[in-house]
């Protein structure tokens, strides 16, 4: 049975002491928890590659380059490190699953990001990729809400507008490296516009094809293109071959021609020339002139006839005994008279 007395006021048995904390040991404790909230909350260390942004109360107040520094502590300065020394990458149209010694995509549920429409009204699958760094970490963390996002965006609407300038063989085969630069110049004019605080490196365009339900019909028109300039390329090669052999010869005729023109004027003026000359000297000394212009045609005559007679013109009997009628080979020597 219950005792009542347990239940009134009067002491039931003796009384319970605690012992007493040792409050320098507790002061201590806190002191040293204290110390390493500090400690833990107040030092930093900014890698080398970034640059650490640092908050007070949400408010950007100084940055802070790579090394070891001091903040308030108890989450009064906050940092947000940004990398400003690193390549930054996006990739469209694809991931990167593995970069091992063989690097592994995943292409599958990207489509929205590849399907481009071009500017003849056909459809083209681009994958492209966007180096980038950042240039003004204030920029890139306080001007945009999101600036990964809203720069994924602002590639991608660039990346349509000049593909939709072209058209699709464009794309495909010689316009690729033209897209990929002027998108690079375009996306660098928007970053600035939109005070985004990035650098855009390089823009490449890792596979741009058709899509795979017309895939087969734009390998029967590439073939048939190649085959047409296969044929173009033969026909130039026999133009080579067989026009500037033509030209060479037609103009070393006309220098030929030319050559021979003006040989026959110069010989022409030289002979007009020595006919003056002979007839001014004939008009100096006409017998003398008329005498040696005998003897010189007579010394070009002469040597050509095969049989010579001479005789005196004043004798008369020795004429009728010459055989004058006989073949040249019993006529008299050169030179000899009878």
């Amino acid at each position: 049975m219950t005792d009542p007395r347990q239940f009134d006021g009067s002491p039931q048995g003796p009384e319970i002491r605690f012992p007493q904390p040792n409050r320098r040991l507790v002061r201590n404790v806190l002191v040293g928890v204290a110390a390493v909230v500090v400690a833990l909350t107040s030092f930093y260390t900014v890698d080398p590659e970034e640059v650490a942004l640092v908050l007070r109360f949400g408010k950007f107040v100084r940055d802070a380059e790579p090394g070891l520094h001091f903040k308030l502590p108890f989450g009064i300065e906050s940092i947000q490190k940004v990398p400003v020394q690193r390549q930054l990458k996006e990739e469209f149209g694809f991931r990167t699953v593995a970069t091992t010694a063989r690097s592994q995509f995943a292409t599958r549920g990207f489509g929205e990001e590849s399907n481009m429409l071009t500017g003849d009204l056909n459809a083209a699958v681009v994958e492209w990729v966007v180096q980038y760094r950042v240039v003004d970490p204030y920029k890139y963390t306080f001007r945009i809400r999101d600036p990964q996002g809203t720069f994924r965006s602002m590639t991608e609407a660039v990346m349509r507008t000049k593909v939709g300038d072209r058209t699709v063989n464009e794309v495909l085969t010689v316009g690729r490296a033209e897209v990929a630069n002027e998108v690079q110049v375009a996306l660098q004019e928007l970053c600035d516009q939109y005070e985004i605080g990035i650098s855009v490196d390089q823009v490449v365009l890792q596979d741009v094809d058709p899509p795979e339900a017309v895939k087969p019909s734009f390998n029967e028109v590439n073939e048939a293109q190649q085959e047409r300039e296969k044929l173009i390329n033969q026909a130039q090669s026999e133009y080579n071959k067989v026009i500037p052999r033509a030209l060479g010869e037609a103009q070393q005729t006309i220098q030929e021609a030319e050559g021979y023109a003006l040989k026959r004027i110069n010989q022409a003026r030289g002979d007009s020339a020595r006919f003056v000359a002979l007839y001014d000297e004939y008009r100096k000394a006409p017998e003398v002139t008329r005498k040696r212009i005998y003897l010189e045609t007579m010394a070009e005559v002469l040597p050509q006839i095969e049989g010579k007679v001479i005789v005196d013109a004043e004798l008369r009997s020795l004429l009728p005994l010459l055989n004058l009628d006989a073949p040249a080979a019993k006529a008299p020597t050169e030179g000899g008279a009878r």
